[in-house]
């Protein structure tokens, strides 16, 4: 790495990004929480903080080596000056980056690996003891997000055949929502399936549509902050992410109003939330910004 001159408007705002999707984690606990029954909601808060504390040491040892260290075959990545964060310093260049310390670079990625195995929760809530979660979180992080995040952004066999994951649509939400649906096939129907025909009547719509409120700011520091700094694509990114969500919103709206012959709280939800990962994501041709719809 070389001594970076660092911008220290791209470094305040990647700074504040990582903030925002910091908010995104408890926030996903309010929001499932308020979405299941009232005698598992707090299980869903001692699953997502207690993930957050292991995905973080987890990182903090050798995740952000094996993610971002030199590649071995293309296939993970290690290097030593890496774990524990040992040679991740503020003062030298981030990885894929020349204008924000590594350092940042490394806490911004933490959190994106925090955060993907969390987004399974909701797949297995009220369904899954806690030893076997724990350790289905930790093999999950080290067989799936570890390999595929240096696939696409470590200098993985994907990267080097250029494939484009701007801010985790194939990393976070593909693993996650292919993880999510083994588990719920692994685990079968939830007790009372039938009884309340596939989906239970949710305990508190106040607090999950909090959570949900507070997902949807973050989610502003979770792609935009991918671009790395403060400039144009970081803008497109936030304009993008503004407009998908209110646009599947509408969607749900209106399938909601049109199969239960009444406007749905839960529909709008479901499609405010389906939205952001269906973002409109930015690409740049010969200097002209554009957005356009990727299925990341």
């Amino acid at each position: 790495m070389v001594t970076c001159h660092l911008d220290s408007g791209d470094t305040a705002w990647v700074s504040i990004c990582v903030v925002l999707v910091m908010g995104m984690i408890p926030s996903l606990s309010i929001f499932e929480a308020g979405m299941l029954r009232a005698k598992n909601a707090l299980s869903i808060f001692m699953q997502v903080f207690t993930g957050l504390a292991i995905l973080s040491v987890m990182w903090f040892l050798f995740g952000y080596s094996l993610s971002f260290g030199t590649t071995r075959g293309g296939v993970i990545g290690f290097q030593v000056e890496l774990l524990a964060f040992y040679d991740v310093s503020v003062h030298t260049c981030g990885i894929h980056s020349d204008n924000i310390p590594n350092a940042l670079f490394a806490l911004y990625q933490m959190l994106f690996a925090v955060i993907c195995p969390l987004l399974m929760t909701g797949a297995f809530a009220e369904r899954l003891k806690f030893k076997p979660y724990l350790a289905f979180l930790v093999l999950w992080e080290l067989l799936v997000y570890y390999p595929v995040a240096h696939w696409i952004w470590g200098g993985g066999f994907l990267d080097q055949m250029g494939v484009l994951d701007f801010a985790g649509g194939i990393v976070i939400h593909v693993t996650a929502g292919a993880g999510s649906l083994v588990m719920a096939f692994v685990l079968k129907k939830r007790h009372g399936f039938e009884k309340h025909h596939g989906e239970v009547t949710p305990h508190n719509l106040g607090l999950a549509i909090l959570g949900l409120a507070l997902l949807m700011m973050g989610w502003f520091g979770f792609n935009a902050g991918g671009a790395l700094g403060s400039g144009p694509t970081a803008v497109n990114a936030i304009v993008c992410t503004q407009m998908a969500p209110a646009v599947s919103t509408l969607v749900w709206l209106f399938l909601g109003w049109v199969m239960n012959k009444k406007p749905s709280l839960v529909m709008v939800m479901n499609g405010a939330l389906a939205g952001f990962p269906l973002w409109l994501q930015s690409q740049f041709w010969n200097d002209k910004r554009r957005c356009h719809w990727l299925s990341s």
